[in-house]
This record gives C-alpha cells, structure tokens and sequence, in this order.
C-alpha cells in the first residue's frame, strides 16, 4: 500500500507598510499581533519607499503579497496604480490601503481608505460620539479623512486652520460635496472666540508646533484630538492640558485603521467582521501599550 503523499506547505504571504520615513512605525506591531491570533503565517514588515519609489517597489512583488498599508507620502501618489478605490478613498483622495487581486491572468490593486472609520471609532472610545462644529488643523491627506470623519459624526459647520489658507481650497470643495460648510483661516489669525468647537482634530505632524495661542475657553470646552501619536504628549496636548482641557493621541485610532486594514486583507471587505475580532482586537491593543512601555 502506497504511503500518503505529504501535503505541499502552504507558503508564508506578505504584507508590508511603506512610505518615508518608516522605521518608527507601529503598524508592524499591530499586525502581526492580529495575524498570531487568527492562526496565520502572514509577514508584515515596515518598508521604505520615498516618493517616486512606488511604481519599481510594485514591479519587484512576487505572488505571494497580499497588500500593502501606505503612509506619506504615497496616499496619493499610488492612485495612479490602482484599479479601483472604495467609496471613503475616492471621497478623501487618500488611499491608505492596497489589496492585491487577480483578474485574467494580471495583478490587480484595489484601493481603501480606513482612516476615516479608525477615527470615527477612536473618537466613539474617547467619548464623542457627535459634533457639531469641528476646527481642524493642517490640511493634507489625513486633514481629507478627518473632514469625512466631522461629517460622519453630524458636524455642520468647519474651521480649517492652515498656515496658507489656499491650501485649503480641496477641503472646501469637500466639505460643499459632504454638506459641510467649510471656512478656511490662517494659523496666525484664529477665528472669533465665539466660534467654539465641540472638537478639534489636529492633523499637524506629530512634535510640531502650530505656532499659535488657542484660546483658554477653547481648550477647556473641546475635546483635541491629535492624530500624532509621537511624541506624547505633543505641545498641543500639553497645551489643552494646561487650560485643564482633555487631549487624546492618534493611538486609536491607529489601533482601529489598522484592524479595518486586517479585514480587508483577510476577507477582502471592511465591514465583514474578522473571526474572533474581539481576540484580535484585545491582542492588537495589547502589543500596542507593551510597546509604548518598552519603546
């Protein structure tokens, strides 16, 4: 009687975030503790690709990738590589997501956006829920996200604050199509006092300074939330915490992202929820304070 054949092993598949600079970034953490838990031998590493690297690193890939998660400053750049977005992508103009697929024989690339659900879902966990009139500060991809976010969450009115308002033109467009009246200020003219937010959504870089005094009445009433989440806290936060105002770190809502993102790669859809995710979503947060601790 012939012996069974062994079964062929099943090869590792890989995963990666790129963008520059990388080296600190705690997606790798965040994965690989999710993908421990679900039972699969699936790599996640941080990758370094500047602006302009995009196209060759895609060209390098073997079959055995599943996606990519993109930061700065490939959200928009990888647009052009892309088969098809989802709805909150082609709203934002900033994919942070990619999913390899096969059609006829070719690699295909289909684009999402789960920054916008991350913080909406980190603002749900840090208490609010809804807000009307929302500043923002910056105005880049993640300032995009963080508009879609105000919008989700009832806002009707949004203060940008922005170094060069111009700059802000693409956020006034978005805010007319969300529904959203949009106006846009320079950092060093903040708006009347009587224009208090329920909530401020910092997009600036993570350890730099806005170069503005917020108004004491503000820091006290609106809750900041500062997408930076390194260093912490920022000046920003320090700031509201002077004024004896609440700050919370963009941790969450990097927590919340990256679990959408583990989604999308293992069942190919954000809403489908993964098996166990309430185990995963334990372990992710867990590998993420061991991390804070140990640096």
């Amino acid at each position: 009687m012939a012996e069974p054949r062994a079964s062929a092993p099943v090869p590792a598949r890989r995963l990666a975030v790129l963008g520059s600079p990388i080296v600190h970034s705690l997606s790798p953490v965040l994965h690989r503790a999710a993908y421990r838990v679900l039972g699969l031998d699936w790599h996640y590493d941080a990758v370094r690709v500047p602006a302009g690297g995009l196209p060759d690193f895609l060209a390098s890939l073997g079959t055995d990738w599943v996606g990519l998660s993109l930061t700065m400053p490939l959200k928009h750049e990888v647009q052009v590589s892309l088969d098809g977005v989802d709805r909150v992508a082609a709203q934002t103009g900033s994919v942070n997501t990619v999913l390899f697929g096969q059609s006829d024989g070719r690699r295909t690339l289909h684009g999402f956006n789960t920054d916008v659900t991350g913080l909406v879902r980190a603002l749900a966990e840090a208490g609010v829920r809804r807000a009307v009139h929302v500043t923002l500060l910056g105005a880049g991809a993640t300032a995009a996200s963080a508009l879609v976010a105000a919008a989700e969450l009832g806002a009707e009115m949004v203060d940008v604050l922005v170094r060069t308002p111009a700059k802000a033109a693409d956020l006034i467009d978005l805010g007319r199509n969300l529904g959203l009246v949009v106006t846009a200020f320079p950092l060093t003219d903040l708006p009347n006092p009587a224009r208090i937010s329920d909530l401020v959504i910092s997009t600036l870089p993570g350890g730099s300074d806005p170069g503005a005094e917020f108004p004491a009445e503000l820091r006290r009433q609106a809750l900041l939330f500062d997408v930076s989440y390194a260093p912490w806290p920022s000046a920003l936060a320090r700031s509201w915490s002077t004024a004896g105002g609440t700050a919370v770190s963009g941790e969450g809502m990097l927590l919340h992202q990256a679990l959408i993102q583990v989604r999308i790669f293992v069942t190919g859809d954000p809403f489908e929820p993964l098996p166990n995710e309430a185990a995963v979503l334990h372990a992710m947060r867990g590998a993420l304070t061991r991390q804070a601790v140990t640096g």
